[in-house]
C-alpha cells in the first residue's frame, strides 16, 4: 500500500511544480508592476537571501572580511519573486502532504475502530456461548442426578 503512495506523490509534486510556474510567473509580473509589492515583498528577502549566499561563498573561498554590495533592484526583485513563487510551490506541496497524512490516519483510526468493534462483538458472542454452555452443563447435571435417583428396574 505505501508502494502505491510514492508514484501519486511524485506525480502530484509535479503537478503542484507544473501549477507552480505560472503563479511565480504572475508573482514576477506583480512585482515588476507594483511598487509596494516590489518593495516591501520581494526585495528585502532578494537581499537577505543575496546577503546569505555571498557570506557563505565568501567563506568557503576563505575571504573573511569582505563586504557584500546588495542586488541592484531589478536582479532582487527578480530573485524575490521566484524565491516566494518557490516558496508558493512549496507551502502546497507541504499542505498536500498534510492532507494525505491526515487522510491516511483518519482511515488508519477508521480501521482500527471497526477492528475493536469487532473485537468487542467477538468477546461479547464468547461471553454468551460461555454462560450457555454453564447453564447446559448445569441441566445436564441436574438430568443425570435425577437418572441416579430413579429406582433400579427389576427383570420379569
Amino acid at each position: 500500500m505505501v508502494v502505491g503512495a510514492f508514484p501519486i506523490a511524485k506525480l502530484l509534486y509535479l503537478g503542484v511544480r507544473q501549477m507552480g510556474k505560472p503563479v511565480a510567473n504572475r508573482i514576477k509580473a506583480g512585482a515588476r508592476s507594483s511598487e509596494f509589492f516590489k518593495n516591501y515583498i520581494c526585495l528585502p528577502p532578494a537581499q537577505l537571501y543575496h546577503w546569505i549566499e555571498m557570506r557563505t561563498k565568501m567563506r568557503i573561498m576563505g575571504f573573511r572580511g569582505a563586504t557584500v554590495k546588495p542586488l541592484n533592484e531589478d536582479a532582487a526583485a527578480e530573485l524575490g519573486a521566484e524565491l516566494l513563487g518557490e516558496a508558493i510551490i512549496f507551502l502546497i506541496g507541504g499542505g498536500c502532504m498534510v492532507l494525505e497524512y491526515s487522510r491516511q490516519a483518519a482511515n488508519s483510526r477508521r480501521k482500527e475502530e471497526e477492528l475493536n468493534e469487532t473485537i468487542v462483538g467477538l468477546q461479547t458472542q464468547i461471553a454468551e456461548l460461555s454462560l450457555t454452555t454453564e447453564t447446559l452443563c448445569a441441566q445436564l447435571r441436574e438430568v443425570n442426578r435425577l437418572l441416579l435417583s430413579l429406582p433400579a428396574p427389576t427383570k420379569k
